[in-house]
């Protein structure tokens, strides 16, 4: 029996590598135990904002830079799909690096036939398009809630209980209200539809 589980298609966002909070090693280690055709990396996966203030850059973020340039080796479709924290990526849109592929968004076709659109969708986010200080201040904010998410877990552990992400908690209920505000889904939904991709068979939209 192999030991790798096998995919056909593998989604990976907001590592944030340059991050002291990152789990580059746990990421190196999923990556290590996969195989899969497609392998989409869909935004914030270098945390570019954070490595111009402070460069942090430890081995861990090698091992998964090199697990992802030798699954392109071997014959997986790499996409790289930059996100706001690694928007300086976007200038090289369309260049192909040692087998990974920058696109600006892709097409991604299932197994049952549904068109999805694969996006990291700050382009469509108003705060972060026409109010990058507040962006900033988000940021900032968000990289002071994942040193106190370590400290929370770090006690939930001690506790006996599992690991709970506190700080992706608080960060979905901001969005939520952020995607009310700025009808989010209403712009992201008119950009599938302009390039092909919706519901597929069997299924509708109301």
């Amino acid at each position: 029996m192999s030991e790798h589980a096998r995919f056909r298609t593998v989604f990976i966002s907001d590592l944030h590598l340059g991050c002291e909070e990152a789990r580059a090693d746990e990421v190196a280690d999923f990556l290590k135990s996969v195989r899969c055709d497609t392998l989409y990396l869909v935004g914030d996966i270098i945390d570019m904002w954070r490595l111009r203030r402070t460069w942090h850059w430890p081995d861990a973020n090698n091992r998964v830079v090199r697990r992802i340039l030798k699954m392109a080796k071997r014959g997986t479709r790499v996409v790289l799909i930059p996100g706001n924290h690694d928007d300086a990526a976007r200038q090289y849109i369309g260049v192909n690096f040692g087998g990974v592929e920058l696109r600006m968004n892709d097409i991604h076709v299932t197994a049952d036939g549904r068109r999805l659109l694969v996006t990291h969708g700050d382009q469509f986010d108003l705060v972060v398009r026409h109010a990058r200080v507040l962006s900033l201040l988000g940021a900032w904010a968000y990289e002071r809630l994942l040193k106190l998410n370590k400290h929370y877990n770090r006690a939930r552990t001690l506790l006996g209980y599992d690991y709970w992400s506190l700080s992706r908690f608080l960060k979905l209920k901001v969005k939520s209200a952020c995607t009310f505000v700025s009808k989010y889904e209403h712009e992201l939904t008119k950009e599938a539809a302009l390039r092909g991709a919706g519901p597929g068979p069997n299924h509708s939209c109301s």
